[in-house]
């Protein structure tokens, strides 16, 4: 295996030709002799409810896939970017933490956990991240561009340096999270003292 590198790469997007994967289900990736995918592009794959436990993903993007409830435990999730997928129910906590570095573009991540998982920088852009679970999570420096966030979980989450400035529909206790320099609209204060109880006209 080689080395891998110590901090934040760029999205993928170069693929070799031979690593363009279109329309395969669970069954086509259990048959790939290799656990290891490196910069490959999946296509419009569905991979709902798959064990996805026992493979490498570096440098991949996955776009327009279902992969809602697909088991991650053991997963090994290194520079992967996902555009415009079902990720509904996914358990990004029980992927192996070492390396683990995610993007998620135009996706659904309703019930999602990322419970005590490093998501410094991270991007979400366009998600729907309802219920989704961020307890214990670092998302230092992560950004919510145009995130709806309905019931998602903040507690004991650091978010320090993290935008929210686009976000909408979230409910954050500055109480129970790290939230130094992290940056909302005026609007967007009122997801912080929505548990006061207090009225703003």
């Amino acid at each position: 295996m080689k080395q891998r590198r110590a901090k934040p790469a760029g999205r993928p997007t170069v693929f070799p030709a031979e690593n363009r994967f279109e329309r395969w289900d669970a069954r086509a990736l259990a048959a790939h002799p290799e656990p290891e995918f490196e910069q490959c592009h999946f296509i419009g794959c569905d991979f709902s409810g798959a064990q996805l436990g026992q493979f490498r993903f570096a440098d991949c993007l996955f776009e327009r896939c279902n992969l809602s409830s697909a088991a991650m435990a053991g997963a090994s999730l290194q520079n992967v970017a996902f555009t415009d997928c079902k990720l509904s129910g996914v358990q990004f906590a029980a992927c192996r933490d070492f390396l683990f570095e995610v993007q998620f573009q135009g996706c659904q991540l309703h019930y999602a956990s990322f419970f005590g998982k490093k998501l410094r920088n991270t991007r979400f852009v366009n998600c729907s991240l309802t219920d989704a679970d961020f307890t214990s999570a670092d998302l230092t420096d992560a950004a919510f561009q145009d995130c709806t966030l309905r019931g998602a979980v903040f507690r004991s989450t650091q978010l320090v340096g993290a935008d929210f400035t686009t976000a909408s529909e979230f409910s954050i206790d500055p109480d129970g999270n790290t939230l130094t320099k992290a940056r909302f609209t005026l609007t967007g204060l009122l997801g912080l003292v929505d548990k006061y109880g207090v009225i703003v006209e």
